[in-house]
């Protein structure tokens, strides 16, 4: 049985507000084509490229959050090629001196995937394909634009893991505030190397599967190519080493061109830039100034009391993540029940509006508040989730509740005349319960209807017990 080789080339859009090595916006997307540029973006004669020292934090800071060695110095270089997306028919990149060398990033199984390097290099521009036309159109709007780009070892083994990387590195990436990492908006893509052999076997000749702009295509792309590389090899035929693109609509891989090695692109030192000086007490005060990682927040809500399931989908969202932290300094109830209504719930309304939590009007005491109501019996979980919609909505879950006159019933005395009124008009429920006490869940519904959903029923349950004998 063949096993796939897997290794992926993750870049990253920086979070900069000007480009790698001009003033230009970093954020070009939506702009008239071609109006976000400048001569140093355009390659033009006699201009000259400064390094965008924030661009240089954000990277180091990434590579140090997956354990990377950072050097005291790196150095860009130019990696020569040419296509039209390309104006000065090279990109500046790093080649031999990158930002950081051997990182790691941990998968649930427990296990390590090695990072071969974190490098800074420069986005290109976009190549544009009008419908039915005959040539096409270039866009240098993102030409210069910043990129991190993080290559692994071949360690990965299956779709189903290079899935997982790809949202493990999205949420460090977004947990650290380095990048959007959103595929949807084409800041994070990657390129897949794939290769197969029979386990423990040397590896085989690779292909490589160029800009994958979502983390489904990357999984489907390399379902794929395991399925074709397998035919040819059981067919005795070789695998060529080449670039291929992703069919989408047809969810296929196809031949673009022979792949490259790096003796092709011409690497040497860019002359225009100098040394950037990465010493000790930069990547200190990065190190100090780095927030908590998905990982390590995720064992902070395990410790809590959040089952560690959960705390995972908490902590990889930095918006849930913070939205959570917020919600449980106000909330003195058990950490699991607060979870359970935010990744389950709120999830849910959010999934229905097709939003994220962060457009929404929910605040995190609210919601704090509307858990608590349900644990001093003031409501049902039931009337809780009939309120939920209005407190997402921006509504004080106090105020609605008396407002409505929503508080539970809690007082014998109070059930008693609508316990009666059931009893007296479900005869028939009632024999089935004497016959059968588990069917006391039927009358108990009975009750919480008919209290318009304000009976506690922990009590109605104890008051029918009693009367049913």
């Amino acid at each position: 049985m063949l096993e796939p080789v897997i290794g992926l080339e993750v870049h990253l859009a920086l979070r900069t507000s000007s480009k790698l090595f001009c003033g230009c916006s970093a954020e070009g997307f939506g702009l008239e084509p071609n109006t976000n540029v400048c001569p140093v973006c355009l390659g033009l004669p006699g201009s000259l490229p400064v390094v965008n020292s924030r661009a240089v934090d954000l990277a180091v800071t990434f590579a140090l959050a997956l354990g990377c060695d950072v050097a005291d110095e790196t150095r860009f270089h130019r990696k020569h090629y040419f296509y039209p997306d390309a104006p000065k028919n090279y990109q500046i990149s790093q080649y031999d001196q990158p930002i950081g060398l051997a990182g790691r990033v941990t998968l649930a199984s427990g296990r390590v995937i090695g990072i071969t390097r974190c490098h800074l290099e420069e986005d290109a521009g976009k190549l544009v394909h009008p419908t039915y036309a005959d040539h096409s159109l270039v866009d240098l709007n993102r030409a210069g634009a910043p990129l991190l780009e993080m290559v692994t070892e071949p360690d990965l083994r299956s779709p189903e893991e290079a899935r997982e990387l790809l949202n493990e590195v999205r949420s460090i990436a977004r947990a650290l505030g380095v990048s959007d990492a959103s595929p949807e908006e084409g800041k994070m893509r990657a390129d897949v190397n794939i290769s197969m052999r029979l386990p423990g076997a040397e590896f085989g000749t690779k292909v490589e599967v160029k800009n994958l702009n979502s983390f489904r295509n990357v999984a489907n792309a390399i379902a794929y190519e395991m399925k074709r590389q397998s035919r040819l090899l059981e067919d005795g035929r070789a695998i060529e080493q080449e670039t291929r693109g992703f069919n989408e609509g047809g969810q296929r891989t196809y031949s673009m061109r022979g792949k490259e090695g790096s003796a092709d692109y011409r690497y040497l030192s860019d002359p225009d830039l100098p040394v950037v000086d990465v010493g000790s007490e930069r990547r200190a005060a990065l190190t100090a100034a780095m927030p908590e990682l998905p990982a390590a927040k995720a064992q902070r809500y395990v410790a809590s009391g959040v089952r560690q399931g959960d705390a995972a989908l908490l902590a990889h969202d930095v918006d849930t993540s913070r939205f959570f932290d917020a919600a449980a300094e106000s909330y003195g109830g058990a950490a699991q029940d607060l979870a359970n209504w935010l990744i389950t719930d709120v999830a849910g309304h959010l999934n229905q509006r097709e939003t994220q939590l962060a457009a929404t009007s929910l605040r995190p005491a609210d919601l704090a508040r509307l858990v608590t109501l349900i644990d001093e019996g003031v409501i049902s979980g039931a009337i809780a989730k009939e309120l939920l919609p209005e407190v997402i909505d921006g509504a004080d879950p106090v105020s609605l509740v008396d407002e409505r006159g929503l508080r539970q019933l809690a007082d014998g005395d109070a059930l008693e005349p609508i316990i009666d009124r059931v009893l007296a008009d479900n005869q028939d429920l009632v024999e089935r319960v004497k016959a059968n006490p588990k069917a006391i869940n039927a009358l108990l519904g009975a009750v919480m209807k008919a209290s318009a959903g304000k009976a506690k029923p922990d009590l109605v349950r104890e008051l029918l017990t009693r009367r049913l004998g």
